[in-house]
């Protein structure tokens, strides 16, 4: 099941951004609404021979073939026991960069959030590890922070080339 995201009428951009946040490891992170086409639970993943290590493998979502990218891999970060709740907020983001589909396995998805540019920081050198080149910036919340990852530097050109041969 999908969940399709829209974007508010009258929204400006300049001032403000709207974003995806999810929970990964013990942190929770969000990326721009405009980079995600969709939602949706966790699947069947079929692995491929090969592949990269942070690669879980591939999807078949209504007949589209979709790599699927294990982030706790790719940034050594723990998994979170999830509670029998959290489950059914577990599953794929659907990412569109620059015309290739890729998902990426989140613990629990959060919410839509908009967010003042006034408001983010710069990331400080290292972020529960995950390099700092990886973030566009970051948010105080009332509990902790709010990472605000950038999806087109979080795989080099060589990177998405080899994951785009598996979309295929």
């Amino acid at each position: 099941m999908g969940y399709n995201l829209g974007i508010k009428r009258g929204f400006d951009m300049a001032d403000a951004n709207q974003l995806v946040t999810f929970q990964l490891g013990e942190e929770l992170y969000g990326i721009n609404i405009m980079d995600v086409k969709e939602i949706v639970r966790v699947q069947d993943i079929r692995a491929i021979p090969n592949a990269p290590s942070y690669v879980e493998g591939i999807f078949n979502l209504r007949s589209e073939i979709i790599p699927i990218i294990n982030l706790h891999r790719r940034f050594h970060l723990k998994r979170v026991l999830n509670s029998e709740d959290d489950e059914l907020l577990s599953g794929f983001i659907i990412l569109d960069i620059d015309g290739m589909k890729l998902g990426v396995i989140i613990d629990r998805v959060s919410r839509v959030v908009t967010i003042e540019k006034e408001d983010i920081q710069p990331p400080p050198q290292m972020v529960s590890g995950i390099g700092s080149e990886y973030i566009k910036g970051v948010v105080r919340q009332e509990k902790g922070y709010l990472i605000i990852l950038d999806i087109r530097d979080l795989f080099n050109p060589k990177e998405l080339q080899k994951i785009a041969e598996f979309h295929r």
